[in-house]
């Protein structure tokens, strides 16, 4: 059994007027906090109410770098190249510690977002090129990657801090990748179902996986999307089930 986890989620990702999902909460109970830079979701003043309240609740802060793509959430690969992706990501970083530094916080890890995060754990050159934009800013920032992908090898091959997730609300394929949004049994939804899940991992080391079998994961951390229905819910079921068994919640960057 693991002795120690950590609990993220994605947050920050209001923009203007419109609101998506309940930060306040998830910060009340999560360890880590994936912040949206301003790409997929997010503007200056989401940014810089969610990392004050991040720093009130005593939550590491995270960068969310995503597609720019409102409309599609950053869940819609836009053709980009290398370079441009590094770029991408450099300038929305950038953005994040900008605020972080009015909020009197700082920008610890690095977690990419939707088509994006699921491209750079499939495709080397484009985690490479995350890899790239992360040592330019700062070789101490550490990279959080879905667990046994291209983007943790590019990091730990770079020498990066480098730390594995899970998905508690997500479903898995027999080669480590997450299955596709639009495929029936992608998300889930149930916190029971979900946490138990989670117990048998954290038991075993093999996450189940749609259509039957197994893969062998590593995880540092857990993933709770913020955005999806009874977030709020799962995570503090998932959390509440973790303290029960003696499993230590806290950040994977605590020493």
């Amino acid at each position: 059994m693991v002795s120690r986890i950590d609990m993220n989620s994605d947050l920050g990702e209001s923009f203007g007027p419109w609101k998506m999902g309940d930060d306040p909460a998830m910060l009340s109970i999560v360890n880590s906090a994936n912040v949206a830079c301003g790409g997929h979701a997010s503007d200056p003043e989401t940014m810089y109410e969610t990392l004050k309240l991040a720093v009130e609740c005593g939550v590491v802060v995270g960068a969310h770098p995503g597609y720019n793509d409102r409309e599609g959430f950053g869940r819609r690969i836009i053709p980009m190249s290398t370079g441009e992706i590094e770029r991408l990501i450099v300038t929305q970083i950038g953005a994040l510690m900008g605020v972080a530094a009015l909020a009197g916080t700082t920008v610890r890890y690095v977690k990419p977002h939707g088509a994006l995060g699921n491209l750079v754990a499939a495709d080397r050159s484009v985690a490479d090129a995350v890899v790239d934009a992360v040592t330019a800013i700062s070789p101490e920032m550490a990279v959080l990657a879905i667990s046994g992908t291209a983007l943790e090898l590019a990091a730990k091959d770079n020498g990066l801090p480098t730390y594995s997730e899970i998905f508690a609300d997500r479903a898995y394929q027999p080669d480590g990748q997450l299955v596709p949004r639009k495929q029936p049994g992608a998300v889930l939804h149930d916190a029971s179902e979900a946490s138990e899940r989670l117990i048998s991992f954290l038991e075993t080391g093999e996450m189940p996986c749609l259509e039957g079998g197994t893969v062998k994961l590593e995880a540092h951390s857990i993933c709770v999307h913020g955005d999806s229905p009874g977030a709020v819910e799962m995570a503090d079921h998932i959390r509440q089930c973790l303290v029960d068994r003696k499993i230590d919640v806290r950040s994977f960057l605590d020493d």
